[in-house]
């Protein structure tokens, strides 16, 4: 008798996606609908790797332990490829495996991931590299191989998925490379079903090798597909989500417009949720809460603005208030439409010269690093109070 997704040997793939979404439901409470939309076409795509140019890595991240980081790790590697914990793997290791040298290549598996970025986790620049290197088809990782004078130049492709789990935040290069889940307790009134490994396990891997059958099945299909994306996904989220609207596509039933409904969905909240660049937060908060109704401000006025921001960085950036040299770092970094360092300029008020900023020289970095701000923008923005302003001559 054919299994409820199968007739005559050909897997319903929507039908199976389904019951992926399924399995992940019973275990784990996601903040988001998209989320156990965007997992199951993750486990999915593991099994469709070279069928795709990059892979996006897929994070668990939650600000307090106990948020069912590990659990949706679990649950997931019984439905991928060749699944290999890495949280105690050195960097040689990972190389290796990846490229094939002790098996099939893995599904790389990283459990509290802030062991490796956090502010305990030392050197890992090799680590860092690793997983960056491996989101595109194609790159390698050059190491010296051998002892002593008889070493040799060796490429290790790095090319693989990865599953990752930690406390915080991770560095903006892998942010933007991966669907982000922000995972939270569980309510009271949120319940799952305990989660079994003797056996659970098995009836993971029971999905997972009919991923496998049905990514045989499409493979020819969803290799250099296009997928059309939604409106307003391009670049980098449009790099991370095409594999996964690929899958979806390939699936049918619903699951197209489900995905394309995920992906607005999870990228507009990476976007308001991430603080990845501290540079664009300096730039969006002078733009809607500093340089409000005026063209230009001194230095000490903008200091004093950012640093009352009760929702803000600025009042404790390592331990302290922002100042005017770290200001001054942070904007050089981007340019004016002339392309020319963003840089403090003289202004002249009623009490003298004094240094600082002018909006035409932001204008440029606005539009290019700046979401739009929201509609209301110039009435919820609070403006400078005119007793705090300098008289401009």
């Amino acid at each position: 008798m054919n299994t409820p997704n199968q007739t005559a040997g050909h897997l319903d793939g929507a039908a199976l996606l389904n019951e992926v979404e399924a399995f992940h439901r019973r275990f784990n409470i996601f903040p988001r609908e998209g989320a156990y939309v965007a997992v199951a076409l993750w486990d999915a795509h593991a099994h469709l790797l070279d069928a795709f140019d990059s892979t996006p890595r897929i994070a668990f991240l939650s600000p307090e332990p106990g948020s069912g980081k590990s659990r949706a790790l679990e649950v997931l590697e019984t439905l991928v490829p060749n699944k290999m914990a890495a949280v105690d793997a050195s960097p040689s290791a990972l190389f290796r495996s990846v490229a094939g040298i002790e098996g099939e290549r893995p599904t790389i598996v990283y459990d509290e991931i802030d062991t490796v970025f956090g502010p305990k986790a030392g050197e890992n620049e090799q680590l860092r590299g690793f997983l960056n290197a491996g989101h595109r088809r194609g790159r390698l990782m050059y190491r010296c191989v051998g002892d002593g004078a008889n070493q040799t130049v060796q490429g290790f492709p790095s090319y693989c998925a990865v599953a990752m789990a930690g406390l915080g935040s991770l560095p903006d290069t892998i942010l933007t490379r991966s669907v982000i889940i922000r995972m939270r307790r569980r309510a009271p009134n949120e319940k799952v079903e305990p989660y079994r490994l003797g056996t659970h396990e098995a009836q993971g891997h029971a999905i997972r090798d009919r991923l496998a059958a049905w990514a045989d099945q499409v493979r020819d299909q969803v290799k250099g597909a296009w997928p059309q994306m939604p409106d307003g996904i391009t670049d980098r989220p449009a790099d991370v989500w095409e594999p996964l609207l690929a899958v979806a596509d390939a699936a049918g039933g619903d699951w197209p417009a489900r995905a394309r409904a995920a992906c607005v969905e999870l990228v507009k909240a990476s976007q308001s949720d991430d603080k990845a660049s501290l540079g664009i937060r300096l730039l969006t908060d002078l733009r809607d809460h500093v340089l409000i109704g005026v063209d230009k401000l001194p230095t000490i006025a903008v200091l004093d603005r950012l640093n009352a921001l009760e929702d803000a960085p600025w009042a404790d950036t390592d331990g302290k208030p922002l100042d005017s040299r770290r200001l001054s770092k942070m904007l050089k970094e981007y340019r004016t439409a002339n392309d020319e360092p963003i840089v403090s300029r003289n202004i002249r008020t009623a009490g003298g010269i004094l240094k600082g900023y002018y909006a035409e020289d932001l204008h440029d970095a606005w539009n290019r690093y700046c979401a739009a701000p929201p509609q209301n923008s110039a009435t919820s923005a609070t403006p400078l109070q005119p007793s705090s302003q300098p008289v401009l001559a």
